[in-house]
């Protein structure tokens, strides 16, 4: 298929498919030819003219900004998945829609529960720790003991005392999380919560202030940690970090031990 005739031709079936009333104009009274809205009234309610609309719909070679984009994709009321594809066509990146998930979806805590015995964490963008298994409190802390406000895996990092003191290699796992949060606040400018956890860790620790001014920027999803237990010794862990489909803001981490030495230590830990 050629993207710019689909283009024409999902514009035109969306707008079909919408009656004035489901946009908040009023109907008019004059007899409609066709079904749905017209030309005028989505030009209306996107922003732009009608020539531009015509033109769209007709595949005569715009290429739409991502802004056009997403005023279309409001004034035809798509769903997320519709939105995604009309970016798709445009051949524009689309923005985050949507709010940044807060609660674990439940098909996802269950499925961090399933996997036992590999500790597991379920986190959104911005590290918020959501859900977690027996095996992951035995590993790194026990999340429900913290508050709520608290439960954030970079501010643990950097702020709690027994916490940041798991990491043998703190540096680099700092720096990582550092260029995971400036890539998530770039892809997520509206998120309040965010800007306010990084403006926290900037003044509150040294560490993330100065690694934050060198821009780095990194979304990493594998690797591995070394980690100094308490109560087991040295641990190291790879871990691989999923991002479900269905629920894109979500971030499921699973660990699993890289060495034998590191297995009879999990083992011990889990076996309490």
């Amino acid at each position: 298929m050629d993207p710019t005739q689909e283009l024409a031709a999902f514009l035109r079936t969306q707008r079909e498919r919408l009656d004035p009333n489901d946009v908040g104009l009023p109907t008019r009274r004059q007899f409609r030819r066709t079904p749905g809205l017209r030309r005028e009234e989505v030009a209306e309610l996107a922003g732009v003219s009608v020539d531009y609309i015509v033109r769209l719909e007709q595949a005569r070679g715009l290429r739409p900004s991502a802004d056009v984009v997403e005023a279309l994709a409001r004034a035809l009321r798509l769903t997320p998945d519709e939105r995604t594809y009309l970016f798709d066509l445009a051949q524009q990146r689309p923005r985050n829609a949507g709010k940044p998930a807060t609660t674990a979806a439940p098909a996802l805590a269950r499925l961090v529960a399933d996997l036992s015995p590999l500790p597991a964490m379920l986190t959104n963008h911005r590290y918020d720790i959501l859900a977690w298994n027996s095996e992951m409190a035995r590993l790194l802390w026990d999340f429900g003991t913290l508050l709520p406000a608290q439960r954030n895996a970079m501010w643990l990092c950097l702020v709690h005392p027994e916490i940041r003191k798991y990491y043998v290699d703190r540096e680099r796992v700092v720096r990582e999380g550092v260029a995971h949060l400036r890539a998530a606040w770039a892809a997520h400018p509206e998120d309040q919560a965010l800007t306010d956890l990084i403006t926290e860790c900037a003044t509150r620790n040294e560490d993330f202030a100065r690694v934050w001014a060198e821009r780095e920027v990194k979304v990493n999803g594998r690797g591995q940690k070394v980690m100094r237990h308490p109560g087991a010794g040295v641990i190291t862990v790879h871990f691989e970090v999923l991002t479900p489909l269905q629920d894109a803001d979500q971030r499921l981490m699973i660990c699993r031990a890289v060495d034998e030495e590191s297995k009879s230590a999990l083992d011990r830990l889990c076996a309490r």
